[in-house]
């Protein structure tokens, strides 16, 4: 069975785990009423997405169709 001749240092270990770390959420501006939204996401605000809207102002977006 291998076993490791040395023991691993933190420096080389948190080098392997450099790219694991997490990442924060992207927002954007959305483009009619200037709240911030997810990317490619109907705007929670005001409703719209890509200059249309798609769900009325205030309602909730769950079961909402995309267009």
């Amino acid at each position: 069975m291998a076993v490791p001749k040395r023991k691993t240092s933190p420096s080389r270990a948190g080098m392997r785990r450099s790219h694991q770390a997490l990442r924060g959420e992207a927002h954007a501006e959305c483009g009619n009423c200037g709240e911030l939204k997810r990317p490619h996401h109907v705007c929670s605000h005001c409703g719209y997405y890509d200059g249309r809207e798609i769900a009325a102002a205030g309602k909730p977006l769950k079961g909402v169709v995309r267009a």
